[in-house]
């Protein structure tokens, strides 16, 4: 099989793979216990937690240990949201976030906040005008992610972040889990309060992640307990996951700029292919400077994309629909749809996303694929295009 879906999930490093073993064996210990094997995990943990810090030039203190993108993204917006004496909040996000964000949006409406969504451009990028724009006194919060987990597309972050500056108190939250080794981001300049990330993402262990939070902000916690994580996330440390995600960020960070040369140079010569084929329909863009090296978005309009994916698993491919936790949904992508495309294209998307081991060879044999079965699905297109 050739596994084109490093959106959804990615192979963790063998190293790290070793590395969770060897510690599930050895250091078993709860990290919070008095005696010396307690101590040895907590020092493994505050290691890691220097160790990730340093990777985006942060304080130790600022990183906060979490389960992944979903609780991270949580976290820093119900937590910051909760912190906030204003008696009216307003939270400012966009159309075309992860589920972890948009579906926290619909609960905190049902909760009293204020809500404003901002639309993206048919690129699929959101301006840092709309968002200023959208600003109230009662504004405690704006959420925009960096990557789009379905298009690619780079948001205008460091914009964003520079025009907040003028509100200082407005909390900035960057759902970072598909930027992570990919798009850089300079933690110190970026205006940013706090960046989510999810170890998996960039192959490390499922069920680990982390949130990097500015020392100065304030959050509520959502766990109530043995007040772990200066008492911002309560719960026995998972020591494994947590230095496995350490080593597979200084290994992705390490190997970064050759990694991003490399797809880039992969999905051009993807897009060349796909041009062959005029059943398909690219909505990720081209520019370098607006999209992510690793995603790329296709529309077979008229054909349900399961069918897609399910023909090219048949050939050893594995793609994606829209993203993995949405990927099982029969509507039309929500992200598509609010770069106002037409519902055509927004049933008809696929997603390929790219990963280290992916070469030239790789991306050939998934043209093939792809023509092999736009030949077989031809007949059985729905209605006219």
């Amino acid at each position: 099989m050739t596994y084109f879906d490093h959106c959804a999930s990615t192979p963790p490093y063998e190293q790290v793979v070793r590395t969770v073993g060897e510690l599930m064996t050895l250091h078993y210990a709860n990290s919070g216990a008095l005696h010396r094997a307690g101590g040895e995990a907590l020092k493994l943990v505050e290691r890691a937690r220097a160790s990730v810090a340093s990777a985006f030039g942060a304080k130790p203190e600022e990183v906060l240990f979490t389960s992944g993108g979903t609780e991270s993204n949580n976290l820093a917006i119900k937590g910051t949201l909760e912190a906030s004496r204003k008696p009216e909040k307003h939270w400012i996000t966009t159309s075309i976030e992860h589920a972890s964000v948009f579906n926290t949006a619909k609960q905190m409406e049902r909760l009293g906040v204020q809500v404003s969504v901002i639309q993206p451009d048919a690129s699929g990028h959101v301006s840092a005008a709309d968002v200023e724009a959208a600003i109230r006194p009662e504004t405690v919060l704006v959420s925009v992610m960096h990557v789009n987990n379905e298009t690619g597309a780079i948001q205008p972050i460091e914009e964003i972040g520079r025009l907040l500056s003028a509100y200082p108190q407005i909390r900035f939250h960057v759902d970072g889990v598909q930027a992570i080794g990919k798009v850089p981001l300079t933690w110190t300049t970026a205006g940013v309060d706090l960046y989510s990330a999810s170890s998996h993402k960039f192959r490390g262990p499922k069920g680990a992640g982390f949130l990097l939070m500015k020392d100065s902000i304030q959050l509520e916690p959502l766990l109530a307990g043995g007040g772990q994580e200066d008492g911002l996330r309560s719960g026995t440390h998972n020591v494994p996951g947590i230095v496995a995600t350490a080593q597979a960020l200084r290994l992705t960070m390490e190997s970064m700029e050759r990694r991003v040369l490399r797809m880039r140079q992969l999905r051009s010569l993807l897009i060349e292919y796909i041009r062959e084929m005029p059943e398909l329909i690219l909505n990720s863009g081209e520019d370098d400077a607006l999209f992510a090296p690793h995603i790329l978005n296709v529309s077979y309009p008229g054909m349900r994309p399961e069918v897609i994916v399910h023909m090219l698993e048949e050939r050893g491919i594995l793609i994606s629909t829209q993203s993995a936790c949405s990927s099982k949904s029969l509507k039309p992508s929500r992200v598509l749809a609010a770069m106002g495309l037409d519902e055509a294209r927004a049933s008809g998307s696929i997603r390929i996303s790219f990963g280290d081991e992916h070469t030239e060879e790789h991306i050939k044999l998934l043209a093939e694929a792809l023509r092999a079965t736009i030949a077989k699905l031809k007949p059985l297109e729905r209605g006219s295009r």
